[in-house]
């Protein structure tokens, strides 16, 4: 006679040999370190993938945040905004907002969002989302500087 398997219905807990322990969910601190580390990797891959030292995380300025690589140039040498999102649960309409802000406290030409793929550390592998508006000044090369 076969047992039934039944699925379990708390599959967000992880059983151990006594007690079962809900997983650790992410902090302020813990999520300020995925940001930065994953600000940090794309930064560096960037700089490399383009072969730019300019290229490089900036420092925070509070409300006058100017996005968080910089040095980043379309061909034509416009200024590119990049603010970065390492979260589980993605929010690009508020996303682009914040970019498009970005974009204006630097008085660059388009701002995106690069935000991170599940499943891998991969910086090439991340995603970049950005309005149609903006794909399109990105592809005529920007406005002449």
């Amino acid at each position: 006679m076969s047992i039934p398997i039944i699925p379990d219905p708390y599959p967000e807990q992880v059983q151990t040999d006594t007690v079962t322990l809900p997983k650790p969910r992410r902090n302020r601190t813990s999520a300020r370190k995925a940001g930065s580390s994953f600000e940090r990797a794309q930064a560096d891959w960037l700089a490399e993938r383009l072969d730019d030292d300019r290229i490089d995380r900036r420092v925070k300025h509070g409300t006058k945040d100017r996005g968080d690589i910089g040095g980043v140039r379309m061909i034509r040498g416009g200024r590119v905004v990049i603010e970065c999102k390492n979260t589980a649960t993605m929010s690009l309409p508020a996303w682009l907002r914040e970019a498009e802000i970005e974009r204006g406290n630097d008085d660059a030409h388009i701002g995106v969002v690069m935000h991170k793929k599940r499943g891998t550390t991969d910086p090439a592998e991340q995603y970049v989302t950005m309005t149609a508006e903006t794909f399109a000044r990105l592809i005529e090369g920007g406005f002449d500087a």
